[in-house]
C-alpha cells in the first residue's frame, strides 16, 4: 500500500471515528493532510465525515493545483493560511464541536486564550487557542486571521462556528482538536463554581517541561 493510499484511508478512517462521537455532523467540518510531495489531500465540499470515500478526496500538488478528486473544502484559504504560516504543520483539522462553538459565543472568554487552564493536557497540545471573530462560511477573510497570528497559533477557535487545529501528524491534529473539545466542556460544567485552576507557576512548569509555545 502506498504513503498516499494510506493517508486517504487515516484521513476517512479518523473522519468516521469523530463523526461516530457526535464531535461533528452533517456535512460540517473539513480535513487536510500534507502529502510527501508537498501536496495535500483535503475533504471535498458538502460532504459528511460519517460517509467520506477515500477515493473522492481532494487532491492537490505542491503548487496548489487540483488534479483529482471532488471539488475541495470552501475553508481552503483556512487550512492554506496554517500550511503557510507553521512550519512542519502535517494536517489540519477543522470542527463545529458544540461545546467548543458554546464556548465561543459567551462575552467573557479570553480572546487570546479562550481556555481557562483546567488540565495539564491542553496546555500540553494546544498552547493558547486565539478566539477569531464572526466570518461568513469560506470567508478568505478567516485565513487572513490566521496569516495575522504569524504561526504564534497551531489552534484558534472561530467565534459561532467552530474550531481549527494544525499539527505536524495527522492523528496529532486529531488528539489536539478533541482535547479542545473537551476542555470546552469542561469549562462549560464547571461554569459559576469557582473551579480550581491550574496556578501560573503550574501552568509555567508546563510550559517549559513540554516545550509549549506560548507567546
Amino acid at each position: 500500500m502506498s504513503a498516499t493510499t494510506r493517508l486517504r484511508d487515516e484521513i476517512c478512517r479518523i473522519a468516521r471515528s469523530l463523526f461516530d462521537r457526535g464531535l461533528t455532523h452533517g456535512a460540517s467540518g473539513n480535513i487536510s493532510a500534507r502529502l510527501e510531495d508537498g501536496g495535500l489531500l483535503v475533504t471535498p465540499t458538502g460532504s459528511s465525515f460519517g460517509t467520506l470515500d477515500p477515493a473522492r478526496l481532494s487532491h492537490f500538488d505542491a503548487t496548489g493545483r487540483l488534479v483529482s478528486g471532488d471539488r475541495p473544502t470552501k475553508e481552503m484559504p483556512l487550512h492554506s493560511a496554517f500550511y503557510d504560516t507553521r512550519t512542519g504543520t502535517g494536517a489540519v483539522v477543522h470542527l463545529h464541536s458544540t461545546h467548543s462553538v458554546a464556548l465561543s459565543m459567551l462575552p467573557d472568554v479570553d480572546p487570546d486564550n479562550v481556555l481557562p487552564p483546567l488540565t495539564p493536557y491542553a496546555i500540553m497540545r494546544l498552547g493558547k487557542v486565539q478566539l477569531l471573530p464572526v466570518f461568513l462560511p469560506g470567508d478568505p477573510a478567516m485565513g487572513e486571521a490566521v496569516r495575522g497570528l504569524a504561526g504564534r497559533r497551531s489552534a484558534v477557535l472561530l467565534a459561532n462556528h467552530g474550531p481549527v487545529v494544525a499539527g505536524r501528524t495527522l492523528e496529532a491534529a486529531g488528539h489536539a482538536i478533541e482535547e479542545l473539545e473537551e476542555t470546552a466542556k469542561l469549562a462549560l460544567l464547571t461554569r459559576g463554581l469557582s473551579p480550581r485552576l491550574l496556578s501560573a507557576a503550574q501552568v509555567a512548569a508546563i510550559v517549559e517541561r513540554f516545550e509549549v509555545d506560548w507567546e
